[in-house]
């Protein structure tokens, strides 16, 4: 049980620091630029709320079932998008060491939510 909070911990604190990066730092406007996405300013400021508020949410334990997937998404095509095409010109040794943060917090994320509750912490008081 303690293992589960502390990896619960560790993957809301990378999602809350990297979303509110997303909303205060100025070079990701520009690098979501640069991925060809249609409008790149808005998806960059869904994609620092759904960060944000899932890494909350599963930090405090709370909705983990509901708060995993986007996360999960997000990771998914973050790695499609700027670690895989990476491959073919500097090669998979570069690609594992560049995508290996992705890929923890994906396995991480994939662990959380198979293990995570599927109600809130209050939803339990209340039924009893």
């Amino acid at each position: 049980m303690q293992m589960k909070k502390w990896i619960c911990y560790a993957v809301g604190y990378v999602f809350i620091t990297s979303g509110i990066s997303k909303l205060v730092v100025h070079d990701f406007k520009g690098m979501f630029a640069n991925l060809g996405l249609p409008y790149p300013e808005l998806i960059l400021f869904l994609v620092a709320i759904l960060e944000l508020s899932c890494g909350l949410l599963i930090a405090s334990r709370m909705y983990i079932k509901q708060a995993t997937p986007p996360l999960i998404l997000i990771m998914i095509v973050a790695i499609i998008l700027t670690k895989v095409p990476n491959i073919s010109s500097n090669g998979l040794l570069s690609f594992a060491f560049e995508a290996r943060l992705d890929i923890v917090m994906l396995i991480l994320l994939f662990l959380v939510w198979k293990h995570g509750e599927t109600r809130g912490r209050l939803s339990r008081f209340i039924e009893k």
